[in-house]
């Protein structure tokens, strides 16, 4: 390929479709302590108490519940027009959204359907929000501070790690095989854990969104709050500790079944020389910590995707499934 990858600062934002827009608004804002920026009828535009950026989730009424798009901030305006020579030299489906056209708060933008199916938007502008980083009588619940990352489903973990390391992502941690099969990899733009991590299954299929939280108590507290008012259905996994990140944890499901990730904790990757960690797929410690076993949904649910025109993109099934590895901790092989 002759034509260079934009340059991705991090992930951005991501835009879900919704089937009941106030139930959404009480998992998402009362109960989870994200940031109502901007509203209209069909949509929420939501943001953590650290961004400066007018959103990081957009929560739109839709027919059923999917995932719309994830999308990536560039380093300039020219990254844009570099993403769509770039998607389409790939023969990727593309389109270029004026401000306006697309995201509210955006300004020009490309979405393409990516080589792995998912539908991803690259931008340089966007609005800028009111500093709430001091704003302490407004925090609530897990007191979300931003979001970190992506966790998507795919059946070629090979090739996803191929088409990110292409647009200059790093890779901080693996869960490999005896062989060095690939399971599943962390990549990263900004000097974290990562922005995007492939979870090997059936897909394209998004697993999760992951928020940050400053401590773990928040996390503890979240899980509490969701107790007292018997919505503990609502949590999925944890709280725990990954061995994948180091990162503290809660997984919970918001009413239409979307998984959202409360994190804290991870770790620096800035070094220009640094390594990636390699987990074996037998070491029950990668998924947590602690050895705590690793429940079936976890792994096999994940909310579908949409194309350009709003249908679901069909599913490929896994080529490795983690889940059927004999470990410990699983219990699921």
């Amino acid at each position: 390929m002759n034509i260079p990858a934009p340059d991705v600062i991090r992930s951005a934002y991501a835009q879900l479709a919704v089937t009941d827009l106030a139930q959404a608004r009480w998992f998402w804002v009362d109960m989870l302590g994200f940031h109502v920026q901007y509203e209209d009828r069909h949509a929420l535009y939501l943001r953590g108490t650290d961004e400066l950026t007018h959103h990081s989730l957009v929560l739109r009424q839709g027919e059923i519940a999917a995932l719309d798009h994830i999308a990536y901030r560039v380093r300039t305006p020219d990254d844009v027009e570099r993403a769509e020579r770039f998607f389409t030299e790939l023969g990727c489906p593309v389109r270029r959204l004026k401000a306006g056209q697309g995201t509210h708060g955006i300004g020009d933008a490309v979405r393409v359907i990516d080589p792995l199916g998912f539908p991803v938007e690259f931008f340089y502008e966007i609005e800028r929000a009111e500093r709430l980083i001091q704003r302490y009588d407004l925090r609530h619940g897990a007191e979300i501070a931003r979001l970190d990352h992506f966790n998507i489903c795919t059946p070629d973990i090979p090739a996803a790690y191929q088409h990110y390391k292409a647009m200059g992502f790093g890779c901080s941690e693996t869960i490999e095989g005896d062989e060095h099969e690939l399971y599943a990899a962390w990549m990263y733009r900004k000097q974290t854990v990562h922005d995007v991590a492939f979870t090997g299954g059936a897909g394209p299929r998004l697993h999760h969104l992951g928020v940050a939280t400053h401590e773990s108590h928040q996390i503890l507290r979240c899980a509490d709050i969701f107790g007292s008012l018997r919505k503990e259905h609502h949590i999925e996994r944890g709280p725990g500790r990954h061995g994948v990140s180091n990162a503290f944890y809660l997984y919970l499901r918001d009413p239409d079944g979307h998984r959202v990730e409360i994190y804290t904790s991870d770790y620096y990757t800035g070094d220009p020389d640094h390594e990636t960690y390699r987990w074996n797929v037998h070491d029950d410690r990668r998924r947590d910590f602690w050895g705590n076993a690793v429940i079936e949904s976890w792994y096999k649910e994940a909310t579908p995707v949409l194309d350009f025109d709003g249908h679901p993109r069909p599913v490929t099934d896994t080529l490795l499934d983690e889940s059927a590895v004999q470990v410990g901790a699983d219990g699921l092989g």
